[in-house]
């Protein structure tokens, strides 16, 4: 395990204001999802230009992330947090009066920038400013405190947008992005030894990351053989793979090959990028489905995203309450990821006249499987590293939830959308059924294809958080802490 030095006794306002950082981003991912059919009507948009709202922010997040992690452990950690809170701001005011979907989707991603560094500053903070047990707690109230957002951001963005329209929450957003920005102003500030920044890494990384996610984004809408999806996938290849070259040739890499040859770090890491999987599809498009199978108003449909996300209110700190009183770790992450697995598989059953009952439980699983994952793995993952890369290794972390994320958003819509056009016959029929806008003369066909399309999509998104089930319980059963000091 790898030891660090006492830290200074931190801020009364450190803890707060990054928790509060953590739920705006929360709130931003999952109460966007609720909006999405809103926004579609009012700016005229579906398909792939209407996901790109939400994708856009994961994509921006998850290219983002790493290197902001890595420069918060050099340019110092409030000074990055500061300046994301103020970039995460500017995006969402932009959002709240942007006049198209591209507009907004611009929007989006300059916010998932913002809440790239919100993340991952704000976690290196916290495992900056505390150690041992103080620091397990901190990390399972951050996993709560993105669980506290995830959930009220359907319900809350939901009453806004029956009340106000969609762009009210954005107002909301903005206001409280605006307090954490000043909060953020009295933490202390903290770095490691070296100052040097890995800029050739940080630009490498985050054109390959954008490449690679910008291809199946696009693929739907654009088709698969097409040449600007073609290139982008091919370069982002190269530029990755160039990345990798350069950080082992680099003294200040943005991230250190050791970490990736850590299995005791990637095991967790895979843990939490499972959950995501089984998670973010959901979250994004259940509201939708419930919308237009169900016939439920947005603010209904948010609510019933609660029993998704309610248990994350309570099962972080539950988690980390049971690994400091000794239970392994290892033994409750592999629960975790167990019951999201057969949450997502569950799900295939979903149908229109059993939307919300047949929902009920799978939810509910997902839910709190997702919740312990938040408590754990973190705290776990942070054990495995030195003090001067803790800001790298968040960074890490977040960059697998944020792409995991992107692509699960990617891969859904696309294959929704495919499966959607096959039983159609028509892309820009099976575009506007995806977001919810079913014809009054055709709606039980196309919400029969509708509810085929999603079990098709849902059942290829079960068999592959099996897989990385069966993944991180071949890399953590030996390697790995499975107490809060192991």
């Amino acid at each position: 395990m790898a030891s660090s030095p006492s830290p200074q006794r931190p801020s009364p306002l450190t803890l707060p204001v990054v928790l509060t950082g953590v739920v705006l981003v929360a709130m931003s991912i999952s109460g966007t999802a609720v909006a999405l059919p809103s926004m579609g009507r009012e700016l005229d948009a579906s398909g792939s230009a209407l996901n790109w709202v939400v994708a856009g922010y994961n994509l921006a997040f998850a290219a983002m992330t790493l290197v902001a992690g890595s420069t918060a452990d050099r340019v110092g950690r409030r000074k990055t947090f500061v300046a994301s809170a103020v970039v995460l701001s500017c995006g969402f005011l932009v959002t709240a009066v942007s006049p198209s979907v591209l507009f907004t989707d611009a929007a989006r991603i300059v916010s998932g920038a913002g809440g790239a560094g919100i993340m991952a500053a704000g976690g290196a903070v916290l495992a900056a400013s505390y150690e041992e047990t103080s620091r397990n707690r901190a990390f399972a109230l951050m996993g709560t405190m993105a669980g506290v957002g995830i959930a009220v951001g359907p319900t809350l963005s939901g009453l806004l947008i029956s009340a106000t329209g969609w762009r009210g929450s954005f107002v909301v957003f903005t206001a409280l992005g605006t307090l954490i920005t000043a909060g953020a102003t009295r933490m202390h500030e903290s770095r490691a030894a070296t100052a040097r920044v890995d800029w050739a890494g940080s630009i490498l990384f985050t054109v390959a990351l954008c490449l690679l996610m910008f291809a199946p984004l696009e693929a739907p809408s654009l088709g698969w053989t097409d040449g600007a999806v073609v290139v982008a996938a091919i370069s982002g290849v190269i530029a990755l793979v160039v990345f990798g070259v350069v950080q082992r040739r680099s003294a200040h890499p943005v991230l250190e090959p050791a970490l990736l040859t850590n299995r005791g770090f990637i095991g967790w890491s895979l843990a939490t990028l499972t959950t995501s999987v089984g998670f973010l599809g959901l979250l994004v498009f259940l509201p939708t489905y419930l919308q237009a199978a169900a016939h439920l108003a947005p603010a209904a449909a948010g609510a019933a995203m609660l029993l998704l996300t309610v248990p994350i209110l309570v099962t972080p700190l539950a988690a980390v309450a049971l690994v400091n009183r000794g239970v392994p770790a290892r033994r409750l992450v592999l629960l975790a990821l167990v019951m999201v697995t057969l949450g997502n598989l569950s799900l295939v059953t979903l149908s229109p006249d059993n939307t919300l009952l047949g929902a009920t439980a799978p939810l509910l699983a997902i839910g709190t499987g997702m919740g312990t994952s938040f408590g754990i793995t973190d705290g776990q993952a942070m054990a495995l590293v030195p003090a001067e890369s803790v800001g790298m290794a968040v960074g890490f972390l977040n960059t697998l939830r944020g792409a995991a994320e992107a692509m699960v958003i990617a891969a859904f819509g696309a294959a929704l959308l495919g499966f959607l056009g096959s039983r159609l016959g028509s892309d820009d029929r099976a575009a506007a059924v995806s977001a919810g806008q079913l014809s009054d003369i055709h709606r039980l066909a196309e919400l029969a294809a509708l509810t085929w399309s999603w079990r098709m999509t849902q059942l290829g998104i079960g068999l592959l958080c099996l897989l990385l089930t069966l993944t991180v319980m071949a890399l953590i059963r030996h390697h790995g802490p499975s107490r809060q000091n192991a």
